[in-house]
C-alpha cells in the first residue's frame, strides 16, 4: 500500500556507508516514510552490504526500504519492495517474486509508458523528469506540468512528480493530479535535513 506523499532516493554520490545512514536516519525520524536505495555505481557485494544495513537503519526509524531494480537484493535483504526503472528489470516480474505484500515501483517518461506500467501490477508510479535537474539529464528535456497531468489523468494508480522537485514547487505537481513527489538532491544535500522534510510537510500537508 502506498501511504507516503514523499519518496526520497538517494544520490549515489560516493558516501560512506555511516554518512549516507545518517542523512536516511535523519530525514525518516523527521517524517520520511519510503526510501529508493539508488546506489547504480556500487558493485553486487558492496550494494547488498549496504541495502541489508540501510533497511536496518532506514525500518528502525519508522520508514520502508526499497532497492532499486535490483530484485535479487532486495529480496535477499527482506527490504519492503523495489523500485524497476523503465529499461530495468520488468516490473511484472518484480511483483510476482515480491508477492502481493511487496512494493513494487516503476519510472516511465512518457503517457503511454505510464498506461503501460499500470498493466504490470505496480503499486506506483515515478513521471519525469519534470523540472530541470542534473540527476535526470540523461532521461531528456523536463516535462512539465502539462505532461504530468496528462500522466496522472491516464492511470488510475498513484504517480509521483520526480526531477527538480524542491519545496517550492511540489504543490504545483500535486496541483495538477500528482499523488506525491520523488525527492533526491533538496533533501540528501541539504545542511539541514529535517528542516528541510519539515518544509516538504509543511506544503504538503503530510509525508
Amino acid at each position: 500500500m502506498v501511504n507516503f506523499r514523499v519518496l526520497l532516493i538517494t544520490d549515489d554520490t560516493g558516501r560512506t556507508t555511516e554518512s549516507l545512514h545518517c542523512i536516511l536516519r535523519t530525514a525518516c525520524e523527521a517524517g520520511i516514510r519510503a526510501v529508493q536505495l539508488r546506489e547504480k555505481s556500487r558493485d553486487a557485494r558492496d550494494l547488498h552490504d549496504l541495502a541489508r544495513s540501510t533497511r536496518d537503519v532506514v525500518n528502525a526509524a519508522g520508514g520502508r526500504l526499497l532497492v532499486n531494480d535490483r530484485v535479487d537484493i532486495a529480496l535477499s535483504v527482506e527490504a519492503d519492495g523495489v523500485h524497476c526503472p523503465q529499461r530495468g528489470f520488468p516490473a511484472a516480474c518484480a511483483r510476482r517474486l515480491l508477492g502481493e505484500d511487496g512494493l513494487v515501483g516503476m519510472s516511465v517518461h512518457s503517457t503511454e509508458a505510464t498506461r503501460y506500467a499500470e498493466t504490470q501490477g505496480v503499486d506506483f508510479i515515478l513521471f519525469g523528469p519534470i523540472f530541470g535537474t542534473p540527476s535526470k539529464a540523461a532521461f531528456g528535456k523536463p516535462q512539465g506540468l502539462e505532461a504530468l497531468r496528462e500522466a496522472c489523468c491516464a492511470v488510475e494508480i498513484p504517480v509521483f512528480a520526480v526531477g527538480g522537485i524542491t519545496p517550492h514547487n511540489a504543490t504545483d505537481c500535486i496541483g495538477v493530479g500528482a499523488a506525491g513527489v520523488a525527492v533526491i538532491s533538496s533533501i540528501m544535500q541539504s545542511n539541514r535535513v529535517a528542516e528541510t522534510v519539515s518544509r516538504y510537510e509543511a506544503v504538503l500537508g503530510t509525508l
